[in-house]
């Protein structure tokens, strides 16, 4: 017997002081064709313009809409998205940044790539300034092949056949980028591994961490190419293969072998049990 599919995908999507990006991320959102069940903000200790943002979008959201805030003491983006994931209620939970702008079908393509034993990794379609100020302007919707403003052009391309094709499983640090602004988990994996490892706090290797004792424990990572697409809003970043204070954690986490996160999820799902995130449009 095949397992079930997910019947319901929450998405945990993380902020921090670029209101006008999230924005634009929700109202993809809320545009799929594919609804998610619900969406998490995972703020990692924004102002309050960004709150008075989520007030007025919920006015009119089509799905709950839920704000979790941790106090702005630096980057500290792994407690961020546990608490948002432990305030999930979704069986499966979508990972995206608040600087990403999903594609209408994200969420159903998302869902048509999971599968028992695995995370997705999906892709980013990146842009450069102008492609980033045209969507923040509102002046397009989103960016084709043939747009300006697109700097990694193949990733714009929704095919779905070749999508199912692109999901070969790969496991072990060999297995290519590991990235959190576009991932899908199933909620009890996240569970299992004890979700983000909090100790893993400024720049870094977070996202490589949970991919790592996700291997040890035997899941495996799916790269899905030609679905579930999202265009990163373009801004300075650190490279990928920078220092981060965060390395040594790493390195350990490498040659632990250990699966679960020792400061993580489990911290937190308590607390939602007992006083569940509130759904902003109740008090809009």
């Amino acid at each position: 017997m095949m397992p079930p599919a997910p019947r319901r995908a929450s998405v945990v999507i993380t902020t921090y002081n670029w209101p006008q990006a999230l924005d634009l991320a929700l109202q993809a959102l809320a545009r799929q064709r594919t609804l998610p069940h619900e969406v998490v903000v995972a703020d990692d200790g924004s102002r309050e313009d960004t709150r008075a943002m989520l007030e007025r979008v919920a006015a009119d959201y089509p799905v709950p809409l839920r704000h979790s805030w941790i106090e702005d003491r630096g980057f500290r983006v792994s407690l961020a998205r546990n608490r948002a994931i432990a305030a999930t209620s979704g069986d499966y939970v979508l990972l995206l940044d608040g600087d990403m702008v999903p594609h209408p079908m994200f969420v159903a393509d998302h869902l048509a790539a999971a599968q028992y034993g695995s995370f997705v990794q999906g892709m980013r379609v990146l842009t450069d300034a102008e492609g980033r100020d045209r969507l923040l302007s509102r002046d397009v919707e989103a960016l084709g092949f043939f747009d300006r403003g697109v700097t990694r052009r193949r990733h714009t391309l929704r095919i779905p056949p070749l999508a199912a094709l692109s999901l070969r499983a790969t496991r072990g640090q060999s297995s290519g980028a590991i990235k959190t602004c576009n991932q899908g988990w199933w909620r009890e994996d996240l569970v299992t591994l004890n979700g983000f490892d909090e100790r893993y706090e400024g720049w870094g290797r977070e996202d490589k961490d949970l991919a790592v004792r996700a291997f040890h424990a035997g899941l495996v990572r799916r790269s899905l190419r030609f679905g579930g697409l999202a265009t990163h809003l373009y801004h300075q970043e650190r490279h990928e293969d920078g220092a981060s204070p965060n390395d040594a954690l790493l390195a350990d986490a490498k040659a632990s072998g250990r699966v679960r996160s020792p400061v993580g999820l489990d911290r937190h799902i308590a607390e939602f049990a007992q006083h569940p995130l509130p759904d902003l449009r109740a008090a809009a």
